[in-house]
């Protein structure tokens, strides 16, 4: 197997906050210009970086009637339960938030949206099961760009709650 050199990333704001912090990395890049954001994109950006499809983690972005926001990071291969994440965060109910309003509200755009270096620091739910893992991946705030890294590093450097927020696999 040819191994190629990989381009210099230029760092994202994920990656200047867990280097502030002192976090470890390592950065993962694939190729996202034809990237296909259909559904199961994640699980397959996973399996083609090599990486196990339940460490690797999407971060999605709920609002409680657009008053506050929740930051949900859950396997690529899993289902949000807004209803487990709305009693996590003690919130009514919650929402998705729009597409078109992620990048004003967070910096990041859809696929590239990292729970890390977010314009402001919202109230954040990382499923429990990562930490199962002794790596997990997340998105390092642009397409393109995964971070590896221990997410106990998260729990220790960063206010993240570690729950359960994913449908049962029994239920879904």
């Amino acid at each position: 197997m040819k191994h190629t050199k990989q381009p210099r990333v230029q760092k994202t704001n994920a990656m200047r906050e867990l280097d502030t912090k002192g976090v470890s990395y390592t950065v993962q890049t694939y190729d996202a210009h034809n990237e296909d954001t259909s559904t199961g994109v994640g699980v397959r950006i996973a399996q083609s970086l090599g990486n196990e499809v339940d460490a690797s983690f999407k971060t999605l972005v709920t609002t409680h009637g657009g008053s506050s926001y929740v930051v949900c990071c859950i396997p690529v291969n899993a289902e949000l339960d807004l209803k487990k994440a709305a009693k996590v965060s003690q919130e009514k109910s919650l929402s998705m938030v729009h597409v078109k309003d992620l990048e004003a509200l967070t910096g990041y755009i859809r696929g590239g949206c990292s729970p890390i270096g977010m314009k402001k620091e919202f109230y954040t739910i990382i499923d429990e099961t990562a930490l199962l893992f002794d790596l997990i991946t997340i998105s390092g705030g642009k397409r393109g760009i995964t971070l590896k890294l221990n997410p106990r590093d998260l729990q220790t450097h960063f206010q993240f709650h570690f729950e359960d927020i994913c449908h049962d696999a029994l239920k879904a």
